[in-house]
């Protein structure tokens, strides 16, 4: 299984090297929106609460830009009969979702980086920093990826995936801002386990459904 799902990342990681769609696409879209944040909405000027959840909306918009094509692309390029031929729903799964926390990593580093220095923000604890970009990518990653899958054979990708995403992770937005409350602003103060796990429960639920239910959507 391992070795399986191992193969299918690599295949996405060569797939993206070569066309850099979906990473130009993301960083571009994300760039776009932080310089509009800045010079549009003086968000530097903003009390730091909201800042600290502004950051999720823009990292949430930038996925739905380019999540999308995690399974859509099988479908398009005639590719998902030749995938169920050769590896089961379980590691057609890992192969996906493991591609889909790297990239998603990669672009709350990114968009992290840029913004707490537009917006002059320090860190004030690094534990529960790490943690809201660590196990942040890894629940968006799994929500994206299973919903990918569900919309792959449909009509209007685009709509249906924005509109079967977003309530699956308005809790997990409301869950970041108040753990990236923490790790920018008031540090670990009391209550702040619960924020991280809340977050750690959320990524571990939602990873779980998404290996019990793909195989029903994989074989359908």
């Amino acid at each position: 299984m391992i070795q399986a799902a191992a193969a299918i990342l690599k295949k996405e990681i060569t797939q993206e090297l070569r066309t850099k769609y979906a990473l130009n696409t993301i960083l571009a879209f994300t760039g776009a929106t932080l310089l509009l944040i800045l010079f549009t909405l003086r968000a530097h000027q903003m009390d730091p609460t909201p800042k600290s959840g502004l950051v999720w909306i823009i990292i949430l918009f930038a996925s739905m830009t380019g999540m999308t094509r995690s399974f859509v692309q099988e479908a398009e390029k005639k590719t998902w009969a030749f995938l169920q031929l050769h590896a089961n729903a379980t590691e057609v799964y890992l192969g996906k979702l493991i591609y889909n926390f790297l990239f998603l990593l990669l672009l709350h580093v990114f968009t992290f980086f840029f913004y707490l220095i537009m917006m002059d923000m320090a860190i004030q604890s690094h534990l529960y920093f790490m943690s809201a970009i660590i196990f942040g990518a890894a629940s968006l990653a799994s929500v994206t990826t299973l919903t990918s899958a569900m919309i792959a054979q449909a009509d209007r990708k685009g709509a249906l995936f924005s509109v079967l995403c977003i309530p699956l992770v308005v809790p997990l937005l409301l869950i970041l801002t108040r753990v990236t409350r923490f790790a920018l602003i008031e540090g670990a103060a009391s209550g702040a386990l619960n924020d991280l796990a809340a977050l750690v429960g959320y990524c571990g639920v939602t990873i779980t459904a998404g290996i019990l239910l793909f195989d029903y959507i994989w074989n359908d």
